[in-house]
């Protein structure tokens, strides 16, 4: 901008002393009188080309920025460091070359597949990289409009396809896994292609990443019956509790009966035996026979038990 603002004072100066000159000579004629040239015209000229000149013959170099020195077309391996610097005009000249933080984004699909053989894409990647400043020249030098094939898609996707290979289906979508690793494999893709620390490679950030429709669609199956699976294994579980609970309770119950049987058993003897028949006895008096084939005739202990309530 400086450049342009100095050309255009240089190219007002020519004309502005031609003009002058022009004006001055008009206004004597007119008073008829004669005019002694004063050499505005030439002192303005001279200015003016010399402005015009020296508008031609420097460049500042912005914070951020290296200057790379060309003379005839010849690239100068020494880079012009920031702020202003002169150089020969017309035939020599300063790019500049950012070597501030860039981004770089990709925005179509990159296929590739896992450590698992499982397709996978990964879409919008960005590459955050920086120009080393010691090799601006050489990169201006070698790569043929490098703002746009410094980094290109061919690259960057060679190494993703490489990153994801080595990953599992689980972490190649994990993008704390796979956006380190992609990183590494394009600085070290960068290295090989341009000569180490050319090109440093800040991050890499991956927009999306997925699998293909089939493969999400068994996956989604797969947690559908895992879950189903789950809920079933939760059922199974209930119910063996609650068979558990029952035969414990059972257990339980039975003990407390055979506790209360073994008990009732020793309290009983036989007289309060006789009571409780008694009790039950309707009027006649049946015999029985025991066990050693003999005839058991209750009517003898009719008299005992009227005794004892007399």
């Amino acid at each position: 901008m400086l450049n342009i603002v100095i050309f255009i004072i240089g190219l007002m100066t020519t004309f502005g002393g031609i003009t002058f000159e022009m004006a001055a000579r008009e206004y004597y004629e007119e008073q008829k009188k004669e005019y002694k040239s004063k050499n505005i015209h030439v002192i303005g000229l001279i200015i003016g080309i010399v402005l015009m000149i020296f508008a031609f013959s420097f460049t500042i170099i912005e914070t951020g920025y290296t200057g790379v020195r060309t003379l005839f077309g010849q690239v100068s391996e020494q880079t012009a460091s920031n702020g202003f610097n002169l150089h020969v005009p017309f035939v020599g000249d300063i790019e500049k070359i950012n070597n501030k933080q860039q981004d770089i984004t990709f925005k179509g699909k990159i296929w590739s597949e896992t450590l698992n053989r499982t397709a996978i894409y990964y879409n919008k990647v960005t590459v955050t990289y920086q120009i080393n400043k010691n090799k601006s020249a050489w990169i201006y030098a070698n790569i043929s409009d490098y703002e746009e094939n410094l980094i290109t898609q061919s690259l960057v996707a060679s190494a993703i396809k490489a990153s994801s290979k080595e990953l599992t289906d689980e972490d190649a979508t994990n993008r704390g896994k796979i956006e380190p690793l992609a990183t590494k494999n394009i600085q070290e893709s960068l290295d090989s292609k341009y000569g180490k620390e050319t090109i440093l490679v800040n991050k890499v950030i991956i927009g999306n990443a997925d699998f293909e429709k089939s493969y999400n669609k068994a996956i989604a199956e797969k947690q559908k019956a895992q879950l189903v699976y789950e809920k079933q294994q939760i059922e199974n579980q209930k119910a063996i509790e609650q068979a558990q609970a029952k035969a414990e309770a059972k257990k339980i119950t039975a003990k407390a009966e055979a506790e209360a049987n073994e008990l009732l058993k020793k309290s009983l003897t036989d007289d309060i035996f006789l009571q409780m028949m008694l009790e039950k006895w309707n009027g006649e008096l049946p015999k029985v026979i025991g066990e050693s084939n003999s005839i058991f005739d209750v009517s003898k202990f009719i008299g005992k038990e009227s005794d004892k309530h007399e």
